[in-house]
């Protein structure tokens, strides 16, 4: 995707992100709650999009910095987060404006799946967190491909696309497919420790309405979409 392909589509994406199953009750609670007591810590939010975690990490006591590669989104973070908020519009692909060191914390809430080169984000998001610094990201679950395109090769680092409606209102979105070998030998490879690999349940608070129904029978505790990673920077 390019890197301002969401704003075309920001403002239904934040509405369908602020309530739905998969982001409001799934992704950011496991997020909120792997980034555990942030208060005072100084988190960078690596693809904030219209600023929903930022807004979490910040009601913490944390002090966040965003940034996206779309200006839509950013606009649509600071109407969330105040004029004041400190976002920046920066892709990950490239160098970020920050020097070395400047954050307790990077959380990357489902932005690196768009992604098909990891080492340099990986290194880029290395260089900004402290020695011993956490790097919070949550990616698509590479089991998941099994399931949704049998037919493709797992092992592959590949390109897809899906068609979405966010609010009612339609759109594509391109990821590229990694299996977990890959992933974490690209976290080893930049220098990371893997402290946590989570694959969650939805939270408690998740409305039964939005609740599956083999997990509102009890058959199932959860479900696969995400996974979670909690990476510690050498």
């Amino acid at each position: 995707m390019k890197a301002d392909h969401y704003d075309s589509f920001a403002e239904s994406y934040a509405a369908e992100n602020d309530s739905s199953l998969l982001n409001a009750y799934y992704e950011r609670p496991a997020m909120i709650s792997l980034a555990g007591d942030v208060a005072g810590r100084r988190i960078l939010d690596a693809g904030c999009g219209s600023g929903p975690l930022s807004a979490a990490l910040s009601a913490k006591g944390a002090i966040v910095t965003g940034v996206d590669s779309s200006p839509a989104m950013l606009d649509l973070a600071r109407k969330r987060l105040g004029a004041a908020a400190d976002l920046h519009v920066a892709d990950l692909n490239g160098p970020l404006p920050f020097a070395d060191g400047s954050f307790d914390d990077v959380v990357a809430s489902l932005v690196l799946h768009y992604l098909e080169d990891w080492s340099a984000p990986l290194a880029e998001l290395r260089r900004v967190l402290k020695p011993g610094g956490r790097l919070i990201l949550s990616v698509n679950h590479p089991a998941v491909s099994v399931v949704n395109y049998p037919a493709e090769d797992y092992f592959a680092v590949r390109q897809y696309s899906e068609d979405y409606e966010f609010d009612g209102e339609p759109a594509v979105l391109t990821f590229w497919h990694r299996p977990l070998h890959a992933m974490i030998n690209a976290f080893t490879a930049a220098g990371y420790r893997v402290a946590t690999v989570s694959e969650p349940e939805p939270s408690p608070d998740t409305p039964a309405e939005l609740l599956p129904p083999r997990i509102l029978s009890g058959e199932r505790t959860a479900f696969l979409c995400f996974i979670f990673f909690v990476l510690e920077a050498g």
